[in-house]
C-alpha cells in the first residue's frame, strides 16, 4: 500500500459544546454512535483503522467489497462504521462483532453485517487534501463517492442551517444517534486536534 496519507492516521476530535451553535461559516453532521473508521485503499488493498490504532478489517469482512465498490481506486476516507437496525442504531450489537474466533467473525458479518458511513476525506489518488478547507475536502468525497447502489455505504448528511442540525438533534434522539457535530467550512483536517464541536444527548 503507497499512499498521500498511510496508517496509522489519529483521526480529527471534537470537543463538547452546550446546544447547536449559530456563527456563520460552521456546517452540521448527525454524530453516529458508531467505530470510528479510517478506510485506506490502494487498489484491491483495504484497510480498517480505528480511532485508537487497532485494526478492523478483520472484524468487519463483508465492508470490504462493499468499499471498493464504493470508493474509487486509491483514497483515504474518515467515517463511522455502524450497525442498522429497525429501530436505529445498535451499539451493543456493533461491540459483539470484535471476536476473535475467524469462524465467528464469518457468521456474524452475515447475521449482523455492518454499514459504513463516509464524512470525510484526507486523500484522493496522488493527493494529500488534509490541508484543504473542509468544504472542498466534502465536495470531492460528494463527487467521488459512489453510494447510490449500496445500501450500506453511506455519505453522511450535512447542513449549513443550524435549525435543521436543531431538529437532527432532537428528532434522532434514541436511534442510536449521539448528537450534532460542528465543524467550520474552512477547517483543515487536523490529526488528534480537537477542533470540531460535539453537541451531544445528555
Amino acid at each position: 500500500m503507497q499512499l498521500p496519507v498511510m496508517p496509522p492516521v489519529k483521526p480529527m476530535l471534537a470537543k463538547t459544546h452546550a446546544g447547536v451553535p449559530r456563527d456563520p461559516g460552521l456546517l452540521f453532521e448527525p454524530k453516529w454512535d458508531g467505530f470510528r473508521c479510517i478506510v485506506f485503499r490502494d487498489g484491491d488493498t483495504v484497510e480498517l483503522g480505528s480511532r485508537n490504532d487497532r485494526p478492523l478489517t478483520r472484524y468487519f469482512p463483508e465492508l470490504v467489497d462493499l468499499l471498493k465498490e464504493a470508493l474509487p481506486e486509491r483514497c483515504v476516507v474518515d467515517g463511522e462504521i455502524v450497525i442498522v437496525t429497525g429501530q436505529g442504531l445498535d451499539f451493543d450489537t456493533l461491540q459483539n462483532r470484535l471476536h476473535p474466533a475467524e469462524s465467528r467473525v464469518r457468521k456474524l458479518a452475515k447475521e449482523t453485517p455492518a454499514s459504513f458511513v463516509a464524512f470525510d476525506l484526507l486523500a484522493l489518488g496522488d493527493e494529500d487534501v488534509t490541508g484543504k478547507p473542509f468544504r472542498e475536502r466534502r465536495a470531492l468525497l460528494e463527487s467521488m463517492l459512489d453510494a447510490s447502489e449500496l445500501q450500506r455505504v453511506h455519505l453522511t448528511p450535512l447542513t449549513d442551517d443550524p435549525d435543521v442540525a436543531q431538529d437532527w438533534f432532537t428528532r434522532f434522539e434514541g436511534a442510536g444517534f449521539d448528537g450534532v457535530m460542528a465543524k467550520s467550512a474552512d477547517l483543515s483536517y487536523q490529526q488528534d486536534k480537537r477542533v470540531m464541536l460535539k453537541i451531544k444527548h445528555e
